[in-house]
């Protein structure tokens, strides 16, 4: 009997070992072998392009300030919220095709052109209907994305500012974990299709804190490495098979003592 419990428990173990490399860690992302090129940080000069699917905010204004439209009436009921929509600007989509529907000019291609390019053709365009128009252009749907613990916990933080700090975003999800790494903080950045480049970066004490105060881009994916917690999901991975072995042990010995009083 003995022979045959151990047979069992040395099979179970083995299927166990054989997938316990995939088991442990299996949602682990973005990993880089030690060969793949280390970027050395740079403050980026180039400005955000505004692409298909983005959200514009925008304001025709004078230049001392008035409104040149809005919506609805100005009586005393929708005058405050007008007033803040146009403090704040009216959204409106870039479509597909690179184009957006704006008041009075229709649907005009802005894809392509940073916000400061976008600001001088609008307000190029403007001109035509009103005296010296000044406009205000903002992209309101500028995200980056945060993954902490092994990838279990992911975070879009919305950076309509262009001075987000990575200090600030982390500070957006509630900061990390216990079981994450501060010294170890991976920013990818770029076409994740054609060799992004990545940063390493470490909050963990002062020292180290004064060269991370960077300013993140759109679209920037910040990975959080965590403490592999080895013994915890070993004892997870491995409950089941003690259980089939219990399992087995239990039958086993049923059917013995049958034969034994036959």
């Amino acid at each position: 009997m003995k022979v045959k419990i151990l047979f069992i428990s040395s099979l179970v173990l083995i299927l166990f070992i054989g997938n316990s490399c995939r088991s442990l860690r299996p949602s682990d992302m973005f990993y880089t072998d030690k060969d793949y090129p280390k970027s050395d940080f740079e403050v980026s000069k180039n400005e955000y392009i505004i692409q298909a699917y983005d959200k514009i905010a925008l304001r025709v204004v004078s230049n001392t300030g008035e409104s040149f439209f809005g919506t609805g009436s100005m009586d005393n009921a929708n005058a405050s919220s007008n007033y803040q929509r146009n403090q704040s600007g009216f959204e409106f989509p870039v479509e597909f095709d690179g184009k957006v529907k704006v008041p009075i000019l229709g649907r005009i291609d802005i894809s392509g052109k940073t916000v400061r390019e976008a600001e001088l053709f609008l307000e190029k365009e403007y001109a035509n209907y009103f005296v010296e128009p000044f406009v205000l252009v903002q992209v309101t749907n500028r995200k980056l994305m945060i993954f902490m613990d092994s990838g279990t916990k992911a975070s879009i933080v919305e950076m309509p500012s262009e001075n987000l700090t990575l200090i600030e975003a982390i500070a957006q999800v509630g900061g990390i974990t216990d079981i994450s790494r501060s010294y170890r903080i991976k920013l990818i950045r770029g076409d994740l299709t054609q060799n992004p480049e990545v940063f390493y970066w470490n909050i963990s004490n002062i020292e180290e804190l004064k060269n991370s105060n960077i300013f993140l881009e759109a679209n920037d994916i910040i990975y959080i490495d965590s403490k592999p917690q080895y013994v915890s999901r070993v004892l997870r991975e491995i409950s089941p098979y003690l259980t089939l072995v219990t399992t087995l042990v239990t039958i086993y010995g049923v059917f013995f003592k049958l034969s034994n009083i036959k």
